[in-house]
């Protein structure tokens, strides 16, 4: 990818992070300055050639927040292509419905904090 290309996706990332929705805001809000887990989380990071919501490289794991956009089939399709991409990258990668992370906020963390120990202790181990 070229320079060009590079600082553009990267200029988009920083706007992204001004236009956050609701729920990335909070989700944000319990993710930043390592208050999940004493994890440090990246919002609106570039894995080229895609923009992650968030991204713990610690744990090698990307969440993804999705709204309505995310289920039509052309949704459907970029997300399988970008999460197939993360995966062979040895990313993991887990995905929350936006309606979730506001309706069921503590559901969410839950699983992530029972994704990201698990992340942890096979990163021990490897």
């Amino acid at each position: 990818m070229n320079l060009k290309m590079n600082l553009q996706l990267l200029q988009f990332a920083k706007s992204m992070r001004h236009a956050a929705t609701d729920a990335e805001n909070l989700l944000w809000q319990i993710l930043r300055a390592k208050r999940f887990m004493n994890l440090k989380f990246r919002r609106q990071y570039v894995i080229q050639p895609y923009i992650v919501d968030f991204y713990c490289h610690e744990v090698g794991l990307v969440i993804k927040l999705d709204g309505g956009q995310h289920n039509t089939e052309d949704g459907r399709a970029y997300d399988v292509e970008r999460t197939q991409f993360l995966e062979a990258l040895g990313l993991s990668v887990v995905r929350y419905w936006n309606s979730d992370v506001l309706g069921r906020t503590d559901g969410v963390l839950e699983d992530l904090w029972r994704i990201c120990s698990t992340l942890k202790l096979f990163n021990l181990r490897t």
